[in-house]
């Protein structure tokens, strides 16, 4: 709660920053402020389960993801410092903004009340709906804008009435009442119906199969800066969130919706992967790619009892790679109409440090070994075949080297084309934030533990 209150304090010290025109320090003093909410975080992991009226609950589950969250708006806050440069009058907004999204994001993992969830999910998405359109100059931003923000609605609606008729079967939105009742023999039909709509519009938050169609478009006409928020941090708060609500809730996944999951883990994958083998332009590539890891992400609810560890170690390589390939991306698109490959070609000549850390990035996210995109695989692997679910695994590991073709068609592209033209400058923020992420990842690659035993029951 501790936490929450000062992401929501911070917001509004960034918005009183830009009435005393201190537009310069913004940047500093949000970061500056995300670290020290990052370490009162870190002192609320080890203390006991707090509960604030049953509307937040502060658990260890809570506590790490809430880290995972802030250390990646962290990154993205400081890849503002130049994204908007030409629009120096609006960077408080768009500074306030993210901090009120994680504030969102935050509320989503440490739900105690379904009222609370859906409030957490409403604030990240009206952010997320707001920065899509952000470049309002740009035909595609103000189409991305518009398509998230009606798909979204959809979402949020189906979520809703979800919820309602978890409401109607239990006569409460406390998950803690919800949890013991659903214990009992005799459920009301309209408590499984409400848990798999809620399911269903969550699905579509993190873009899994066939609730999939919004993220490419999305995804290409956002700025590049949305799209590495909505591709890392935004993914990673809707699966958490969706497990969290599962297990909280003590939702007995029933030998149908499991097949129901293995079915659109698989489809996930595949389509995702597919798709991405036919894309020019880096974005789109990355969306679809970002499907295909909702698969896998999604095969950590197959064995919810055990898998916390597991999808925090998961999300955390994902989210970590991503933001280290969106850097890159952010530098060399900058000054273009578009991301195709293209732009890539020689970069490894140009500038071998940034061309070397995508090449990092790509490897992980394909599951190439000392990355922590592998070992990630490996664990999620190793408990899926425990739970059972043998075939699953076999499509994901064929979707793994499906993958490798359009990761290796960027990484081609960088060192053996001839580059279109010489970049000139050098971009200290992108480096240190590109630098910091890498090298993260391949930590949490040399030491899993770290992670994985941070929810071990």
């Amino acid at each position: 709660m501790n936490t929450l209150i000062a992401i929501i304090g911070l917001g509004v010290l960034c918005l009183l920053f830009e009435i005393f025109e201190l537009r310069k320090a913004i940047v500093p003093v949000t970061i500056l402020g995300l670290l020290a909410v990052l370490g009162l975080d870190a002192s609320e992991f080890n203390a006991p389960e707090a509960y604030y009226n049953n509307m937040i609950i502060v658990t260890k589950f809570s506590s790490a993801f809430s880290g995972l969250f802030i250390i990646l708006t962290i990154f993205l806050v400081a890849l503002g410092h130049k994204f908007y440069e030409n629009q120096p009058s609006k960077i408080s907004d768009f500074i306030a903004i993210k901090v009120f999204l994680l504030a969102g994001a935050v509320a989503m993992v440490s739900f105690g009340n379904l009222a609370m969830f859906f409030l957490g999910i409403e604030v990240l998405s009206i952010a997320l709906y707001i920065l899509a359109a952000s470049s309002r100059l740009s035909l595609k931003s103000n189409e991305a804008g518009l398509k998230y923000f009606l798909m979204g609605s959809f979402a949020s609606g189906i979520i809703l009435f979800g919820i309602c008729l978890i409401y109607g079967a239990m006569g409460t939105f406390d998950v803690t009442e919800i949890s013991e009742m659903s214990r009992s023999a005799e459920l009301p039909v309209w408590f499984p119906i409400g848990i798999a709509l809620v399911t269903i519009g969550m699905f579509f938050k993190i873009a899994a199969v066939p609730f999939h169609f919004w993220a490419p478009d999305v995804y290409e006409g956002a700025p590049a800066l949305t799209t590495a928020l909505m591709s890392t941090l935004a993914k990673v708060v809707a699966i958490a969130t969706l497990y969290k609500l599962i297990t909280v809730m003590n939702a007995e996944i029933s030998e149908g919706f499991q097949h129901v999951i293995v079915i659109i883990s698989m489809a996930s994958m595949t389509v995702g992967n597919i798709m991405a083998l036919r894309q020019v332009n880096v974005k789109r590539m990355l969306a679809f790619s970002g499907i295909s890891h909702a698969g896998f992400m999604i095969m950590t609810l197959l064995s919810t009892t055990n898998a916390a560890g597991t999808l925090l170690y998961y999300t955390s390589a994902y989210a970590l790679a991503g933001i280290a390939a969106f850097s890159v991306i952010l530098y060399v698109c900058k000054n273009t109409e578009n991301e195709d490959v293209t732009n890539f070609h020689g970069l490894g000549k140009t500038n071998p440090l940034l061309a070397a850390i995508l090449t990092a990035a790509l490897l992980s996210m394909a599951g190439i070994p000392i990355f922590a995109g592998f070992f990630a695989k490996m664990v999620l692997f190793t408990q899926t075949i425990q739970a059972g679910f043998i075939a699953l695994v076999i499509v994901a590991v064929i979707n793994s080297i499906i993958s490798v073709g359009y990761y290796f068609k960027l990484i081609l592209a960088m060192y053996t084309k001839e580059p279109n033209e010489t970049r000139t400058g050098t971009p200290v923020v992108i480096y240190a934030v590109a630098v910091v992420a890498i090298v993260l990842n391949i930590a949490l690659g040399m030491f899993p533990s770290l992670v994985l035993d941070l929810l071990a029951s």
